[in-house]
């Protein structure tokens, strides 16, 4: 008789999920088990079991993407990693290895990709097969609740801060300081980038004043595109972490010339773009979807060096649907982590 774990499953879009006892799977040649410790909450995982993309996920799914633990098994054939290795099973489950985007470094564009808790079933869930070629092994200093949302909030980040192509000195507007956006500051600020927090909660910027950004600004009360444009003729990158789609119409606007617009966050929808203001100004507005195994390994490395600190609440398993409700309502600050 196979052992049991206790999983939350999504058997229907919008509904709420159920939490409920399942089989531990069988571990296939090449793959691996783990025996997860913690997994973060991402705004992701309540588009996935909203339905919410244009490209739907598999139904029933078990969500998550961050989900930290310890090897428990070693399907046959594997190399590279061994029983009681404490890795991450990050969005990117896998990829095919052989297309252009893989063989270039780019293999988070493969079309051929799995993504964790979307594609397969992911890690609100005591176990997870994974293959053991894009898990992350976590750095020996760097503890499992510590490194869990490294795996996607802050592997996206720090990657879109990297597409923004701002260098130190410059400045960048961070707008939106939630789960994402609190990861974003302390990346930029580790790179001696100069940051700008925009939120319309107050809770979220003083979040952003004790992480050192420069400028914090509520959009709510003050136009933020006439304060940047006044105190620094706009800035050199904007990251959009926020789910507003007003957010990204504004952003272009907070840009000097020369300057780099770069989309994470998802909210359905699309926002007007100036031909004449981005031609004339020669801006760059990009997306950046996650990261790649190498910025992952960098990305936890910042952490594993004191440079960023997930702001995290831990929490069960079994309160999963009030989670996502917080989360829907806004009255999330930083990350939640689910305890396994």
């Amino acid at each position: 008789m196979n052992k049991m774990m206790n999983a939350a499953i999504a058997y229907e879009f919008g509904k709420p999920l159920v939490v409920e006892s399942i089989p531990v799977p069988d571990v296939p040649s090449g793959m691996i088990l783990v025996k997860l410790v913690a997994c973060g909450v991402c705004h992701s995982d309540l588009h996935a079991v909203n339905g919410d993309w244009p490209i739907k996920p598999k139904l029933p799914l078990i969500p998550g993407h961050e989900g930290v633990g310890i090897v428990e098994s070693v399907g046959e054939g594997v190399i590279g990693i061994k029983e009681g290795d404490r890795v991450g099973v990050p969005w990117l489950y896998k990829a095919c290895g052989k297309c252009e985007y893989c063989l270039s470094g780019w293999e988070t564009l493969c079309e051929q990709q799995l993504n964790t808790g979307y594609s397969v079933d992911g890690c609100y869930a005591q176990y997870i097969i994974a293959d053991p070629n894009y898990v992350a092994h976590l750095p020996a200093n760097l503890g499992f609740f510590e490194a869990a949302s490294i795996l996607c909030a802050g592997l996206t980040v720090y990657k879109g801060i990297k597409e923004t192509e701002v260098k130190s000195g410059d400045w960048i507007v961070i707008s939106g300081v939630g789960g994402l956006g609190h990861l974003a500051i302390q990346y930029a600020k580790a790179m001696g980038i100069r940051v700008i927090a925009l939120d319309i909660h107050e809770e979220q910027l003083e979040l952003a004043k004790s992480l050192k950004a420069d400028i914090v600004i509520n959009v709510a009360k003050e136009d933020p595109i006439k304060k940047i444009k006044t105190a620094i003729s706009g800035a050199h990158g904007v990251l959009v972490t926020a789910v507003s789609p007003n957010s990204f119409s504004q952003g272009v606007d907070m840009l000097r010339r020369k300057g780099v617009m770069v989309l994470v966050g998802l909210p359905s929808g699309k926002f007007e773009l100036s031909i004449f203001d981005t031609v004339l100004n020669r801006k760059t507005v990009r997306g950046s979807i996650v990261g790649t195994r190498m910025d992952l390994i960098e990305s936890l490395d910042f952490a594993a060096r004191g440079l960023v600190t997930v702001h995290y609440t831990k929490d069960k398993l079994e309160n999963i649907n009030n989670i996502f409700s917080a989360m829907k309502s806004n009255k999330i600050t930083g990350r939640i982590i689910i305890a396994l």
